[in-house]
């Protein structure tokens, strides 16, 4: 491994170039891929949308986004009771919110719990087909205040700068994307796309993939809850499963990206053990019953859990946009390897660190770290020049991507 200074206005900026090879080239690969309708995933993406819209209203009220920090959050399973052509919900689902948001600014009172409740609800409506927010969940608020130090944070920023982060912090980001990564992803999204729940309405949005790559061929794991409403007996569910696995082995052949792929389905079903043998849901998630979300148990902020990569520990849903390093740098240091493997030539993989220390402006991380790997034959010196300029850029406008993220026009994949 190589160190190098880097030059860029930010005068902490290291690149290494990182003696191994990429993991597209390694032997072996696992990824896994928590889809839309997983408890975890759900906690995650309804965290970040609170977020977002107490964000917005801080915006539309008092011209600032101030303290917040929601990234704790519990979705407790339910009790359901499936039945071939539709069971019932008998205990519904509870969601609990954790944290702290600023209730109270000018003596205008900000009614947090009332926004955290509204957006869950429209999240659920537009995402999750069979949950009823009114009639199937539970909601229970556990925000509070905000500590008066984190708080004093946004009261001390002055015109033009920016806030100091509210933690100490590190978080690493990762490009390119495997091919495996990329299938799963692309998959999870078709197995979720309005395109195959009209085809395919049977298939609950609870999708989980795990996929082990030994060399150039795939071992895949498909979960799949199944809505019970459209299954009239066993035989019935296990002609539906044949049908979407060929739909599965289908999308995967259209790929072409390896050798073999062997899929499976719902490997836990059974025949002759009827309901107790199949994976149906009432509601197509396993929150209804079988399976509690929590907020950072899932996917990464770029939608994979990528096991033979370093990742990052932070949770970055529902952390606030403006100063928290844990949801800024979680998503910028993704946005900075995107670049240098799409801008810098040469660069085969890349992994960006970056460092914050409380109280410490936003924009002076304490490192940035970009680890390279080269392709054959390139110099990482004759690199390193358009690295510092792709870091330095994305740290001048790093004012305009909080504004982003606050909007949601950058968010969770």
């Amino acid at each position: 491994m190589r160190l190098i200074a880097g030059v860029s206005s930010l005068n902490n900026v290291f690149i290494d170039e990182l003696s191994q090879v990429s993991l597209e080239e390694r032997l072996l690969e696992i990824t896994e891929r928590k889809g839309l309708g997983h408890p975890d995933t759900m906690c995650d993406y309804i965290m970040n949308q609170i977020s977002i819209d107490l964000s917005k209203e801080y915006l539309k009220k008092f011209g600032n986004i101030y303290h917040h920090n929601l990234d704790k959050g519990l979705l407790a399973a339910g009790e359901t009771k499936t039945s071939f052509n539709g069971g019932k919900v008998i205990k519904p689902i509870r969601i609990i919110y954790g944290d702290r948001a600023t209730f109270k600014i000018n003596n205008e009172i900000i009614d947090v719990n009332q926004i955290a409740e509204e957006s869950t609800k429209a999240w659920l409506r537009k995402n999750i087909r069979f949950i009823d927010p009114e009639l199937h969940v539970i909601y229970q608020s556990e925000i509070k205040p905000g500590s008066s130090a984190l708080q004093d944070i946004f009261s001390r920023v002055k015109e033009g700068k920016y806030l100091g982060s509210n933690d100490t912090s590190a978080a690493v980001g990762f490009a390119p994307h495997t091919e495996q990564e990329k299938l799963i992803l692309s998959l999870e999204k078709y197995l979720n796309s309005k395109e195959f729940k009209k085809e395919h309405p049977e298939s609950g949005e609870d999708i989980k993939l795990m996929a082990l790559r030994k060399k150039r061929d795939v071992e895949l794991t498909v979960a799949m809850a199944f809505v019970d409403r459209y299954i009239k007996s066993e035989d019935d569910y296990f002609k539906k499963k044949t049908e979407i696995l060929e739909e599965i082995n289908s999308f995967i052949d259209e790929k072409g990206r390896f050798n073999k792929v062997n899929v499976s389905l719902n490997a836990l079903d059974s025949h002759g053990r009827g309901l107790d043998g199949l994976y149906l849901t009432v509601l197509g998630s396993s929150v209804e019953a079988g399976d509690s979300g929590q907020v950072g148990r899932g996917n990464n902020v770029r939608g994979v859990i990528a096991l033979c990569r370093p990742m990052s520990s932070e949770a970055a849903a529902g952390k606030n946009p403006v100063s928290h390093v844990g949801k800024i740098y979680n998503m910028l240091c993704y946005y900075i390897a995107d670049r240098i493997v799409d801008e810098v030539s040469g660069v085969k993989e890349t992994y960006v660190w970056l460092l914050s220390q409380i109280g410490r402006p936003i924009n002076e991380p304490s490192v940035v770290s970009a680890q390279i790997i080269p392709e054959k034959g390139v110099k990482i010196s004759t690199l390193s020049t358009q690295i510092n300029e792709i870091i330095a850029d994305e740290f001048e406008h790093l004012s305009e991507f909080c504004n982003n993220l606050a909007k949601g026009i950058i968010g969770l994949r």
